[in-house]
This record gives C-alpha cells, structure tokens and sequence, in this order.
C-alpha cells in the first residue's frame, strides 16, 4: 500500500479527514481526483493552509497538513504554536524531505532544526518513521491520538528486514551488545550497516530506534545507561535534537555515560546526491562504524 493509498482508505473510514497540501502533492498526485470534496491546496502558502487547518479543527475535521519540511516548520511556525499548538487541535502535519533528504537543496530547503522547533510546542508530538511501513503505522495512531503532530516524511523501502510493532512513543530495539547507536528516521538503515560492520569486529552492538522524538521512549534510553559508548546519529544539528534529549534526560536522572554525538554541528551539509551527502558528512554505515571505533581508541 501507497501513502496515498493509505489517506484514501482512512477517509473512507473518517468523514472528518481532510487532506490539505501547499502545492507539495508528490506523495497525493492522484488524491485531487479520488477524494475532491475533501482535498485542499493553499498552493505556495504553508501559514494559510495552518491556519485554515486549525479553523477545520475547530469545526470537527481533522486536517492532515503537508509541505516541505523547512518552509512548513520555520515560514508557519508562529501558526503552528499559536493556532494548533496553544489551543491542542488534532491536525498533523507532514514535512516532506526533511534533514539528508533534501539532499541537493542548499540551506533555504534543508530542515535541520526542525525537530527542535516542533518538540518545543507543549503537547507536540514529533514522529519519524524509518521507512513506508512505519509511515503506514504511525498515521492511524497518530489520528487516534487527537494530538498535534509533526510528521518527517519517509515512504522509502523497509530499514530492517522484521520491525517490532508500531507504538506511538515506543522505540524499537535490535540485538544487544555493550556499544549502543540511537537513531531515528532513514539513518537507521545506515545504523544496522554500522552494527553489522562493528558486529565483525567482535564488538556487539545494540541499535536503538527511537521512532518518536516527543514523547521519546526514556525507558528505552534509560536502559542504555550501562553501555560502553552510545552513539547517537541524526540528520539534524546537535542542538536541541536526540543528542539533547538523552543529555538532557540523564542529567534529571543523575546518570552517567559516555555519549558521541554524530550529527551536524553548527553547520548546513553540503548539497549533493543522497549517497554523496552521507559519505562526505560522514553518515554512511561505514563512517558511523569509523567513528564509533575512533572514540573507543
């Protein structure tokens, strides 16, 4: 099943689905044609389209939102606080090519702080599948849910080939080892490739994907606590990310670790083609293992 295919099946279930883009319809081409009473586009407006979203959430609907990822969190920011955020509205909203995604776009169209923005809105949920079939799980229980939400979107082929079930809030866990990698989003893919490579070389790894950055699973970090080094790996700058969740999360606790953060410090990453952005930015398998085994030497 199709993301598409995914809202058409879940509007025939919710007479209050609405679906609304600001001429972002890559992912909802043929949606105009098979849902035309309840699709919107705003064209190049993201502020609009929030505001007329948390106008339809007022009135009973439940707006799923989407554009790309930089203009829909920075340009409608103070929309999505005030208008959906303050008041607690159930519309979600999906940011398309968010982080490494935008791979060639320079850094107008890279939302790198994007996750710092949306978990600073009380109540926010913030969600980051690795792949279509968690995308494909997260979106009914995150319309369940009936809280704001902030989508990255990922429809890309399965990160792993058997996940756990999807939970909102939930992480997902593979194997174990004294050695830790956290991630979120496609860069899990590139994590399990650093487990194996590390794996080889007699050090048992544990990778840990978070899926929801609000709420994050603090059972699931806490667990972490005992490991040699965790690594933590994101397509978002250090600040105020997952780096800083954990960070954060151990000092309340008084816990103790070891941690290396391996995400964009301070800095936009080079536009180029997808595999080129993570080799040079050193986010391939390869380079996550690298850089594990700098830090333990």
């Amino acid at each position: 099943m199709t993301y598409e295919d995914l809202l058409f099946d879940l509007a025939q279930q919710r007479p209050e689905l609405v679906v609304m883009t600001a001429e972002n319809r890559a992912a909802i081409r043929g949606l105009p044609a098979r849902l035309p009473d309840r699709f919107v586009d705003v064209g190049i407006c993201e502020q609009t389209m929030v505001g007329m979203a948390a106008g339809l959430a007022l009135r009973g609907r439940q707006p799923i939102c989407h554009a790309l990822a930089t203009f829909l969190t920075l340009r409608a920011f103070e929309f999505i606080r005030d208008d959906v955020g303050i008041p607690h509205l159930p519309v979600v909203l999906v940011g398309g090519v968010p982080g490494f995604l935008s791979d060639a776009n320079g850094p107008t169209h890279q939302a790198i702080e994007d996750i710092a923005l949306m978990r600073g809105i009380p109540g926010m949920q913030v969600v980051c599948p690795t792949d279509r079939w968690e995308l494909l799980e997260a979106i009914p229980q995150i319309l369940d849910s009936r809280a704001p939400t902030y989508v990255r979107y990922f429809a890309g082929e399965p990160a792993a080939a058997h996940h756990e079930p999807y939970r909102l809030g939930k992480a997902e866990v593979f194997g174990d080892g004294d050695l830790a990698i956290v991630t979120y989003g496609f860069l899990l893919a590139e994590a399990l490739k650093a487990r194996a490579i590390l794996g080889a070389q007699g050090l048992p790894t544990k990778v840990v994907n978070v899926r929801t950055l609000a709420p994050v699973d603090e059972d699931a970090l806490r667990a972490l606590a005992g490991s040699r080094l965790i690594a933590t790996v994101e397509d978002h700058f250090e600040t105020n990310g997952l780096y800083a969740i954990l960070a954060a999360l151990y000092l309340r606790h008084g816990i103790s670790a070891r941690v290396l953060p391996i995400a964009l410090s301070q800095r936009w990453f080079t536009p180029a083609l997808l595999a080129d952005v993570l080799r040079v930015e050193g986010f391939t398998g390869e380079r996550i293992a690298a850089r594990i085994l700098e830090a333990l030497n």
